[in-house]
């Protein structure tokens, strides 16, 4: 039987395709850009067939959240991440969140969630009629390989990536429908980032490889870096600010020592025009993060530069990159996968960048210790550099009251006698 024909005879409508749930599955399904609604409110549709449904929620950047009312005991949420939407819901009581270092997601998709269903968004069958998993292969790629069933929502908006792909014989059935993909737009740049992103410009050289998460703050430091040579990409997130510096030839990816040419990231958050960018570019592979965030494959590149942000830093260095006042704010995604990555690449350098300061300068970020219930994301170990507006902190091989010193300068000044003296009080400068 060809391709062709094999690939007509699963299309089925999304409610024929959710029938196939069952009472106590696990979801798992695809996020931001690739994030199905045709999927999940097909699901929903269903909700007082079923009991005990478990939804693995990602990140969605499209204009309706996917958890907005309260489904259980039909429906109910866990994630890997507190994004906007699964906040509130986790915070009410409802849903699980689950730590986890996004390189270790397969293990823990096969040992722990168990996947039993996959809402997998692809792009149209090429030639051998494998599909693009385009711009989103973060958990899902994992998911469709451990599901039961897997249910792909064709979406012909999917711009085709190379790397991940699955072929249609790993498909139980295909729905499809063209949805909007959503974009994705970044505040503006502050001043404060702006100055953060010239203290770490000045150390990115030419040849060096990045990794930058979300944000302005990413799209800042890059714009700092017009007048370097040959920058190469492994990263978790593909950004606008990424494509404008490939098409301008400041990132050609040709020093590196893996994937020499191409930009690799396993996911993409963006606007229209980089959709458009990524359309059949064979310079950009998507990938799934047990390799994309393996520390192993990472330090394979020479010059790795990883770049995280945080909410807040104690005077030892340990970051908390996901609570707010002790309350799950975020996740712990590939921070530390980069951090230890970048530290085994020859030539490696990590940073961890925060304003000085949040809630218009009434709190120091710069704090001598968390409050209860506030998770370490990257402990003091791992930590190289901490990076302000006021400076750079650099932390490896300082002892205890090295690095207080340290990270009380770079601390907003209204802050720092205060700081200090909480430093001689918890022994750290005696």
């Amino acid at each position: 039987m060809d391709w062709q024909k094999k690939y007509r005879d699963k299309i089925v409508s999304a409610k024929e395709a959710v029938s196939r749930v069952q009472s106590g599955d696990h979801i798992a399904v695809s996020q931001l850009h690739g994030a199905s609604r045709l999927l999940m409110d097909a699901l929903y549709d269903r909700r007082m067939e079923l009991y005990d449904v478990c939804v693995l929620s990602g990140i969605s950047i499209k204009s309706e959240s996917i958890i907005l009312e309260n489904y259980e005991p039909h429906i109910y949420h866990v994630s890997r991440f507190s994004s906007q939407q699964f906040r509130s819901y986790y915070h009410s009581g409802r849903g699980q969140f689950f730590p986890l270092h996004l390189s270790l997601n397969r293990e823990w998709m096969s040992c722990v969630f168990k996947p039993t269903v996959a809402f997998v968004m692809v792009t149209e069958p090429d030639n051998n009629g494998l599909c693009s998993l385009s711009m989103n292969a973060d958990s899902i790629y994992d998911a469709v390989e451990l599901s039961r069933c897997v249910i792909a929502h064709v979406n012909p908006l999917l711009p085709r990536t190379d790397g991940a792909q699955i072929s249609l014989d790993e498909v139980t059935c295909v729905v499809y429908e063209a949805e909007p993909l959503g974009e994705l737009h970044y505040e503006s740049v502050s001043s404060v980032e702006r100055c953060i992103a010239r203290h770490i410009a000045n150390r990115i050289t030419d040849g060096a490889c990045l990794q930058l998460g979300i944000g302005s703050l990413p799209d800042s430091i890059m714009s700092l870096l017009h007048d370097r040579n040959n920058l190469g990409i492994h990263t978790e997130c593909f950004s606008d600010a990424v494509a404008e510096m490939t098409q301008k030839g400041i990132i050609t990816n040709e020093k590196k020592q893996i994937d020499k040419g191409k930009s690799v990231a396993t996911f993409v958050a963006g606007t229209a025009k980089l959709i458009q960018f990524l359309s059949n570019n064979k310079g950009v592979m998507i990938m799934p993060p047990s390799y994309t965030n393996n520390p192993y494959i990472i330090s394979q590149n020479d010059n790795v530069v990883s770049i995280n942000s945080c909410l807040e830093v104690d005077l030892l260095g340990q970051v908390n990159a996901e609570c707010i006042n002790g309350l799950q704010y975020s996740g712990v995604g590939g921070q530390v996968d980069f951090i230890r990555g970048a530290s085994m690449s020859k030539g490696g350098q990590s940073f961890i960048v925060m304003p000085s300061t949040a809630i218009n300068g009434t709190v120091s970020r710069v704090v001598a210790s968390f409050v209860p219930g506030t998770a370490v994301t990257t402990s003091r170990c791992d930590v190289k550099s901490i990076v302000t507006e006021y400076g750079i902190a650099d932390l490896w091989g300082k002892n205890v009251r090295q690095r207080a010193q340290e990270l009380i300068k770079i601390a907003h000044p209204k802050y720092r006698e205060s700081l200090e003296r909480q430093a001689y009080e918890l022994h750290y400068l005696r």
